[in-house]
């Protein structure tokens, strides 16, 4: 599929662009991950969220270990084309490696930060390891 916009985004230095992944259907901010040009190229082909990870340079499909898949809804892009919101059906209620449903589960209260989410599966049982 010839996909024209692709060359008009703004990557960084890294060739990558910041992606916040949002609940089609609640709204709420599951987790920021970053695309290259491959990888939203397949996101956008298959419908499935697809990344480049930073830590591990490589590129992933979410959820391929652990089944919580991102179907992509919507895709937007913001005013400077510099970052990309996808809106996605999360299956498997999870987004964060953690096992948490969403990487957004740290509150500031009394000046500390508290957890403030729930836990959906156990990371050392899907990955080996915790997160």
């Amino acid at each position: 599929m010839d996909i024209k916009f692709l060359e008009r985004l703004k990557y960084d230095r890294n060739g990558l662009i910041p992606c916040v992944a949002q609940d089609a259907e609640t709204g709420e901010v599951l987790m920021v991950a970053y695309m290259n040009r491959d990888s939203l190229k397949e996101s956008i082909e298959k419908g499935l969220a697809s990344y480049w990870s930073r830590s591990r340079q490589k590129y992933w499909v979410k959820g391929e270990t652990s089944g919580n898949t991102q179907e992509i809804q919507e895709m937007r892009f913001d005013c400077d084309l510099d970052c990309i919101l996808i809106k996605i059906k999360q299956n498997g209620g999870s987004a964060c490696h953690t096992g948490m449903r969403s990487c957004f589960y740290f509150k500031v209260e009394d000046g500390d930060l508290k957890e403030d989410g729930f836990k959906v599966f156990d990371p050392e049982k899907v990955y080996g390891k915790e997160g």
